[in-house]
């Protein structure tokens, strides 16, 4: 039996769809399972606008950076076997990193730089190793969004645009701050120079045909084509431009669908954002954390990759950068965020919340306290849109008895 209050969980129902009547959403999903057992699933609204198709549990959606974790997991089943250990600098396996440089204090152009460190494994997957995001501010993100390095999906690969992510320098000397970035498409990289395969191949054998997770793949899967839900953006030009934000008088614009997506070909397996699922995929994979590996990975390296590797929380770190959770009492493990205070994080939760979230305004979070985890899916970018995260949070955890 789960430790719910109902009527307070069917809160939850009229929370969405609050989002959906207003427009803010066309459609979405959420799903939470407390000591294995589902206590609670509703979805509403549309996948699809433009054909008037509802929301459905197996509905196929772009998790972006929620592939971020799965990529975290990866890496530590190699740190497990042995093949590879966190302070080894990314040189070791692209060679491209070998002579790095980063910029100056106060340059203004890429040529004002200075040699450092090249960085180690342990700050790509805790956002501490100086590359950044083409979406950041900055003079080097301007040039990963103008060169195309964010690791989108198209016709470059994984390893073309790593080695070109090299070429730039770093925003600043690895483990002196903490900027969101790339560093977690780079370890994907890692994971394919060290396995010898592809990162997809890698996660079907290792992590997604073990859960049963035959509907997780960087390409829409044959047979699901149309249950792909259309993404929308409340901004009147591109969905990603976060430096140039404006506001649509449309709240919901077309921003990508299956005639049009690059979802249906593409040759990127970014680690950090590549991925399609269904939330009943994605929830077996949350579930493999919640409860300790499945066989998968140790229970014991969980546990690590869920403390927070930071020497203090987010905010002490200076950052500048875009992010999808809050910085301040929030601490950083690999592959998501940790909570270290409910209060100065402003969202009512338990310490050790383990969270992350994608651009498309999806959502995760584990709670060890109440051994619950709550997944919730929607198509709108950005995520910075509206405050739907902390909102669920609050209806969760004021629902918990």
């Amino acid at each position: 039996m789960t430790g719910f209050d109902e009527a307070r969980l069917s809160r939850i129902k009229g929370w969405m769809q609050g989002y959906v009547d207003t427009r803010r959403f066309a459609g979405c999903a959420s799903l939470i399972t407390q000591n294995g057992v589902e206590a609670f699933y509703h979805d509403c609204g549309l996948r699809d606008v433009e054909n008037a198709v509802p929301w459905s549990r197996d509905t196929l959606a772009r998790i972006y950076s929620m592939t971020k974790p799965v990529t975290s997991v990866a890496m530590m089943m190699l740190v497990e076997r042995g093949l590879v250990h966190l302070d080894a600098p990314v040189s070791d396996f692209i060679p491209e990193f070998s002579d790095m440089h980063c910029l100056r204090e106060g340059a203004r152009d890429l040529s004002q730089t200075e040699p450092c460190a090249t960085p180690t494994l342990h700050q790509l997957l805790t956002h501490t190793s100086g590359v950044s995001y083409g979406f950041n501010p900055g003079i080097v993100p301007q040039a990963m969004a103008e060169q195309k390095l964010d690791f989108w999906p198209g016709s470059k690969t994984l390893a073309e645009v790593a080695t070109a992510i090299a070429d730039l320098p770093l925003v600043f000397r690895p483990g002196t701050r903490w900027e969101y970035s790339v560093g977690i498409d780079l370890i994907g990289r890692v994971i394919e120079v060290i396995s010898g395969k592809t990162l997809e191949a890698f996660f079907i054998d290792e992590i997604f045909d073990p859960l049963g997770m035959n509907e997780t793949r960087f390409t829409i899967p044959k047979g699901t084509e149309q249950r792909f839900a259309s993404m929308y953006t409340p901004l009147a030009g591109n969905s990603f431009d976060l430096n140039a934000v404006e506001k649509s008088t449309e709240s919901l614009n077309l921003a990508d669908s299956l005639e049009n997506t690059p979802f249906k070909s593409t040759k990127m397996n970014s680690g950090g954002g590549g991925l399609l699922s269904t939330i009943d995929d994605y929830r077996r994979f949350v579930e493999m954390l919640r409860s300790g590996g499945q066989c998968l990975i140790s229970p014991h390296t969980l546990r690590f990759m869920m403390r927070n590797h930071l020497a203090g929380d987010i905010a002490d770190m200076g950052p500048s950068s875009f992010a999808e959770q809050p910085m301040q009492g929030m601490g950083f493990g690999i592959g998501g965020a940790v909570v270290l205070d409910p209060a100065r994080a402003r969202v009512p939760g338990s310490v050790g919340d383990f969270s992350w979230g994608g651009m498309a305004s999806t959502f995760f979070w584990i709670d060890p306290v109440h051994q619950l985890s709550a997944i919730f899916f929607t198509q709108l970018s950005p995520s910075s849109s509206y405050p739907s995260r902390s909102e669920m949070k609050a209806l969760v955890q004021g629902a918990l008895t």
